[in-house]
């Protein structure tokens, strides 16, 4: 149905004024902690947020391994922030520390924490939404150089020395209004608060369109904003027991079924036929989705009536290796590739750790 139609445009007249009243509530919320209405705590050490505007995936996962790792290479022990969504123990608390063997249950600490410790040589990633709480409880014990907040920028309680905002280059610009007529969970005027914004998969967007992003973007952020481009490499194709099973070029020719759990499950699927692979099957799944047994079961028997693999992500691959291990699965590894505007990107949080 075109969004001109008249039932459809007399429907979205009727969301106006909830859209209106999500909008003021989180402009008036965030005046408050600006201007110290409401308490915003500062602790002793540098607060880098990475976070979004919209509902869904941006790379927040990808973009806070890749910081995390630059920030170890600079001799920084890191601490993140992360709510756990999903897990048990997002109503709570719970750490996980890089370099212990892993055996801790992502249906506790949720996908995301174990992905990010396990790919980390030297964090703390602490779990549970009350982050101001947590952060105030382990400080002293794992006394951090750097806290990442993870999907930071509405959790306003902590005060911040770098905000990175996210935004995917291929997300219509339509769909860039406040909910529930758009896909934002809160407007562009958050981004005032922005000192650095990424564009991911920028490769796979047009220049054009890239130019109307920025351009919808920049209006509403400081002028002096940097705005770096990004895309997701592949890394290989690794078993359940986060062993090298494929190099990328030898999934050439091989033919795939691809299961996502996640956000914005597409772009896995293209970057996977990207790759050469023939992908005979895309099923994709709500994202956080805890697999039970009998579907992936089935998943697998499917793929060995087609004498096909079965590639997942790395994040769906914590919760699947929990409940069955088979050597016709493999997940994707992806790491962070910088397409424009990376060493100015350093230099911004090179300054934000040394203040």
């Amino acid at each position: 149905m075109s969004v001109d139609h008249p039932i459809l445009k007399f429907l979205l007249t009727l969301l106006y004024p909830f859209a209106f009243l999500w909008d003021i509530t989180y402009r008036v919320r965030r005046f408050f902690y600006n201007y110290d209405f409401f308490e915003s705590k500062k602790f002793q050490v540098p607060i880098i947020s990475v976070g979004n505007l919209t509902f869904g995936g941006t790379g927040k996962t990808p973009v806070t391994i890749w910081l995390s790792e630059y920030l170890n290479n600079q001799n920084k022990r890191v601490m993140i922030l992360t709510r756990g969504y999903k897990g048990n123990l997002e109503k709570g608390s719970g750490i996980l520390r890089s370099g212990k063997k892993l055996g801790f249950n992502p249906f506790e600490y949720g996908d995301e924490a174990l992905l990010l410790v396990r790919r980390l040589k030297d964090a703390v990633v602490v779990v549970g939404r009350k982050r101001k709480e947590n952060l105030e409880f382990y400080f002293d014990k794992e006394s951090p150089d750097v806290v990442i907040l993870d999907d930071g920028h509405q959790h306003l309680k902590l005060k911040r020395d770098l905000n990175i905002v996210l935004f995917d280059a291929l997300m219509d610009t339509s769909r860039y209004k406040v909910a529930p007529l758009g896909y934002m969970r809160e407007g562009f005027s958050a981004l005032k608060d922005a000192d650095l914004i990424i564009i991911g998969r920028a490769s796979q967007a047009q220049p054009q369109k890239l130019k109307e992003l920025r351009t919808l973007i920049e209006k509403h952020c400081n002028p002096k904003i940097h705005f770096a481009y990004m895309d997701y490499s592949p890394t290989g194709f690794f078993g359940s027991s986060y062993e090298l099973n494929l190099k990328p070029e030898e999934i050439q020719g091989q033919k795939v079924i691809c299961v996502a759990g996640i956000a914005s499950p597409e772009s896995f699927f293209n970057l996977v036929e990207s790759m050469g692979a023939d992908v005979i099957e895309r099923l994709s799944f709500p994202d956080h989705y805890f697999f039970n047994v009998e579907e992936v079961k089935e998943i697998l028997d499917r793929a060995t009536q087609e004498d096909a693999l079965v590639i997942t992500t790395e994040k769906d691959i914590v919760k699947i290796r929990r409940i069955i291990d088979d050597p016709r699965l493999l997940y994707l590894e992806i790491q962070v590739n910088f397409i424009k505007g990376r060493e100015r990107a350093l230099e911004i949080i090179s300054q934000a750790i040394e203040n």
